[in-house]
């Protein structure tokens, strides 16, 4: 009898095993690393059919959101969060570096087809409000054989709460 029994048990816990549930896997969040989470996901989906990935590249701030609301399992910020942010979430959350890329500052000045050089300082000046005309000395001395207009800066960023703007 206590065979029978044993072999039942072992063929319940067989049976189960063969049957696991498929995990899902929510996260969403930065642009950015989307394309390489994407190929992380396929590959490790290929090797282990039981795991599927669902990712809403939805921008930094939204990532921040839907983690601190409870909604997903992963957030992805291209910036960290800060400590008001982590107090607010529902548990304890780590930081853990994924990806790293450069962002590019990106300029249109009619007529000038030649590339504008820029110091870092010419840029941050920019950003902050320092610089607002095309033909600040700061930028003129860096490019002398570009005739630079007396036309104003105009910054362009993204409004929502994106990684690339916190850069």
């Amino acid at each position: 009898m206590l065979k029978k029994i044993l072999a039942v048990i072992s063929g319940v816990s067989l049976c189960a095993t063969a049957i696991a549930a498929p995990i899902l896997i929510n996260g969403a969040g930065a642009t950015f690393p989307y394309p390489i989470y994407s190929k992380w996901f396929d590959v490790y989906s290929s090797i282990n059919p039981d795991a599927r990935f669902n990712y809403q590249s939805i921008g930094s701030g939204g990532g921040i959101k839907q983690i601190t609301s409870g909604t997903v399992d992963f957030g992805a910020s291209d910036g960290p969060m800060t400590d008001q942010q982590l107090a607010e979430a529902p548990g304890r959350l780590f930081h853990i570096p994924m990806v790293m890329g450069a962002v590019v500052p990106t300029y249109n000045v009619p007529g000038i087809e030649k590339g504008v050089k820029f110091t870092p300082d010419a840029l941050v000046s920019i950003f902050l409000g320092e610089i607002t005309k095309w033909n600040d000395p700061r930028i003129a001395s860096m490019n002398p054989d570009v005739q630079l207009p007396d036309s104003p800066i105009i910054v362009a960023r993204r409004s929502d709460g994106s990684g690339t703007t916190y850069i």
